[in-house]
């Protein structure tokens, strides 16, 4: 099979495409062949060796996928071949085929495409059970959404709104702003003027937010500090400024404020069954039009340079989606 290989932690400029083996499924695998996989943040890091999971070289990145299951594993009852899934992954998804423990496998209905399929996972996953069964954000409450244009903070302005909260959304520039309103954010604030703090004070009656969610980090968790209300909760869940923030205690402690952090990815093993549920949810509000995912730009396994280029240079809104051939 085809792979984009990562054969030293020198960043994505190494990967190279090779001709590799095709990998055997284990006793409670599931062998895809995969017709998409989604680009996130984390895979810039994990060819550097600076992300939580760190393969064995030399090994593909792709953290999500979507495909036809090839074969599976003799323990395995919840899929078999031929069915259409989507997939969360350790890495290995850049790659004609992939290997999924079968718990991270998920059947997709015959009417939603691979594309689309696949930048479902890590994006929807983090803000649906980080937004739910951490924050515990209600309906009525305010959502403040940093990086909303972005592919997890955009399904977090989705979430939120199916949640019933009055979200707000914070993006650079008005292309992107016009992305969160389409996806349902109430008012929007181009964090480029600066005053981010003022601004979310003004829009809630100088109270601040409710709840924060944070996949920045920088000078705007700073800000979100400093405008989320009293008894507050602010959900940190990554750092794509590259600046990660100290948090002031004496802050927390006098505004009653939590900091949570949130490893979506940990869930996978502390709690599957969550995950699971969560999934079963999120397939619901897809199915009856409550969420409208997103893929603003793919590319070929070709080309997938080209990919992380436009990911980290922000030039994308939503998901980027290889699509392999």
């Amino acid at each position: 099979m085809k792979a984009a290989l990562c054969t030293t932690l020198d960043g994505y400029e190494s990967l190279t495409l090779c001709d590799v083996a095709t990998p055997t499924p284990s006793d409670t695998q599931v062998l895809i062949r995969v017709k998409a996989s989604a680009l996130n943040f984390a895979d810039s890091l994990i060819v550097k060796g600076k992300y939580q999971v760190k393969p064995p070289l030399p090994f593909s990145p792709g953290l999500e996928c979507a495909g036809i299951v090839e074969a599976v594993g003799k323990n395995v009852t919840t899929c078999q071949a031929g069915d259409r899934v989507m997939a969360i992954l350790n890495y290995g998804g850049f790659a004609q085929y992939a290997l999924a423990d079968a718990h991270d496998v998920f059947p997709i209905p015959d009417n939603l495409d691979f594309n689309t399929a696949a930048s479902l996972p890590v994006a929807y996953g983090t803000s649906h059970h980080g937004l739910t069964a951490k924050a515990q954000l209600k309906a009525g409450e305010t959502l403040v959404v940093h990086g909303a244009a972005g592919g997890v903070g955009l399904t977090a302005v989705e979430v939120g709104k199916r949640l019933g909260a009055t979200v707000i959304a914070t993006a650079g520039g008005p292309e992107k702003l016009a992305i969160c309103k389409e996806h349902g954010a109430d008012h929007l604030i181009d964090y480029r003027d600066g005053n981010v703090r003022d601004k979310i004070k003004a829009l809630t009656d100088g109270l601040g937010s409710h709840v924060a969610y944070d996949p920045v980090g920088g000078d705007l968790f700073t800000e979100t500090l400093r405008s989320t209300r009293q008894d507050g909760r602010i959900l940190v869940v990554g750092f794509a400024s590259g600046d990660i923030p100290q948090i002031p205690a004496n802050i927390m402690m006098v505004k009653n404020i939590t900091c949570i952090g949130y490893h979506w990815g940990a869930y996978r093993t502390l709690d599957p069954d969550s995950l699971r549920a969560s999934f079963a949810e999120l397939m619901s509000w897809i199915e009856d039009g409550s969420l409208q995912p997103h893929v603003s730009l793919t590319f070929g396994l070709d080309d997938v340079k080209q990919g992380f280029e436009a990911l980290l240079a922000r030039k994308s809104t939503g998901k980027i989606v290889i699509e392999i051939p």
